[in-house]
């Protein structure tokens, strides 16, 4: 029987397979980085995509570009950076013990979620506005000039890309609010804090997907 006050993980944690929570916590890691994998495969898939059409119409894609709001665009991105900075500091809470471990741990993960839904938000408002001036790929697209298809094609990139970057992000808000739900009734310390570590992965390389989308969509050949 453990002593009293000693620093021990709820036995259901430890699942039957595994040997001790060590091995699991790498089965749990390797799982992650391999899921991430094929998300970047993914990714990677349909930004190829992008690039292939951005040579063919060169012209008619900055000129769609040039008609993103690249004020909001940076402004969602230092918002991504801050919640990976604050999902770096639930990481590195999760990794002591103590009372005031467990609160910077769950103010750090409620923090990532806030972030991350201001991201959406601000998104949201990005969407409405590109409906409302008719740049929404369909029957009432709209563009001024000779590049009205190529144009669409391009928002057509656009919504899919930020789309799925946007899905990816609420995922990622919902299961940092059930850790953080499971952190306040203290399920995680020194010795068990995988699930932690292994959200911070999955957010961090969202927060990556967006870095990368960012220029891609708003600055490459802005002006031109």
């Amino acid at each position: 029987m453990a002593e009293a006050g000693h620093s021990q993980a709820p036995v259901s944690s430890l699942k039957h397979h595994f040997d001790d929570m060590e091995q699991q916590q790498a089965a749990s890691t390797l799982g992650m980085w391999v899921f991430l994998a094929t998300e970047v495969l993914f990714f990677g898939g349909a930004l190829t995509v992008y690039a292939v059409y951005r040579l063919v119409y060169p012209a008619a894609f900055s000129a769609a570009s040039n008609h993103l709001d690249v004020r909001i665009g940076a402004v969602n991105t230092v918002v991504l950076i801050g919640s990976s900075l604050t999902m770096a500091i639930a990481v590195w809470s999760a990794r002591r013990n103590g009372p005031r471990s467990t609160r910077m741990l769950v103010g750090s993960l409620a923090m990532t979620a806030l972030l991350g839904s201001v991201f959406l938000a601000i998104k949201a408002t990005e969407y409405s506005a590109k409906l409302a001036a008719g740049l929404f790929p369909g029957p009432a697209f709209r563009f001024p000039g000779a590049h009205a298809r190529p144009a669409e094609l391009f928002y057509s990139l656009y919504f899919v890309l930020t789309g799925l970057h946007a899905l990816h992000l609420a995922i990622g808000i919902g299961v940092v609010a059930v850790v953080a739900a499971r952190a306040a009734r203290g399920r995680y310390d020194l010795e068990y804090h995988g699930p932690v570590e292994i959200t911070g992965l999955y957010w961090h390389f969202v927060d990556v997907v967006w870095i990368f989308l960012f220029p891609l969509l708003y600055l490459v050949g802005r002006g031109g």
